[in-house]
């Protein structure tokens, strides 16, 4: 059991501090071509589609839970574990993999911060040997925290408790980029792209949290109100969310499915 409380966005140095923490389950979420060149010491790979499920044309569900816990077997996972997780984009994939790991319950997870980029950048120990860590068990059964789906959605789209949070280009929210069947966003939803809360200069660390509150405080994404972010797929969401739970907010819900569940539907209301 992890004695120690670490933050939910490590940054590299803190990261290294712990490589060698017993009950650590690292897990790399890069593309398999860069993991098979080099990754972290103890890191185990996962293929994105292994963490999702899929039902075309929506895409990024929830994973059917028996093939969930089977991943989380191969791994070596079990519900006392410190779950950390990587990946070479910023962060979309690994943060998609921990907001599962939420929505589950587990209790003890971290995303590192500008993932592979910014641990290789700093000279941080790499490795191209293949760790095969002893299996392990994990009874899987998903409710609803963390999670909003389009019914919920529709019941509250005059909430004003709630904020919905479109994380996807600006292309893509005003409808002049179109990846379904309808094009825009969901009504009432404010745009924050998800690399504006990286530092794209900087080994696509995360900028600096006082100015990411004061950014998300302009837009109405304040800790009083619940936050319901979504993407395409809830994949880029998933790392705002990862990024909100890090800066203090407390109710955040993503959108499993997202605009290519809701853009895909004929009646659902569309800005």
């Amino acid at each position: 059991m992890p004695t120690v409380d670490l933050p939910l966005i490590l940054s590299p140095e803190q990261f290294e501090a712990e490589l060698n923490r017993p009950e650590l389950v690292l897990v790399d979420l890069c593309k398999p071509e860069v993991f098979a060149q080099a990754h972290l010491p103890r890191a185990v790979h996962l293929d994105y589609k292994q963490i999702i499920g899929i039902r075309k044309p929506v895409m990024g569900l929830l994973p059917d839970a028996a093939d969930f816990a089977a991943v989380l077997a191969t791994i070596g996972a079990t519900p006392d574990k410190l779950i950390v997780a990587y990946d070479d984009e910023g962060g979309g994939r690994a943060a998609r993999f921990l907001w599962t790991l939420d929505v589950l319950g587990h209790q003890h997870f971290a995303l590192l911060d500008g993932g592979i980029h910014a641990w290789a950048a700093q000279n941080r120990p790499l490795t191209n040997e293949i760790y095969s860590p002893a299996h392990g068990h994990y009874d899987v059964s998903f409710g609803e925290r963390g999670v909003a789906d389009r019914v919920y959605i529709l019941a509250h789209l005059d909430d004003p408790a709630i904020q919905l949070v479109d994380t996807r280009t600006p292309e893509e929210y005003n409808g002049t980029k179109k990846l379904a069947v309808q094009a825009g966003h969901i009504p009432g939803a404010v745009n924050f792209n998800w690399t504006d809360a990286l530092d794209l200069d900087n080994q696509l660390l995360l900028r600096d949290q006082t100015e990411l509150r004061t950014t998300l405080e302009g837009l109405g994404i304040t800790t009083d109100k619940e936050i319901i972010v979504y993407c395409q797929s809830h994949h880029r969401s998933a790392h705002t969310y990862i990024m909100l739970k890090q800066l203090g907010y407390r109710r955040i819900r993503g959108y499993p499915g997202a605009w290519s569940d809701w853009g895909n539907q004929a009646d659902t209301p569309v800005e």
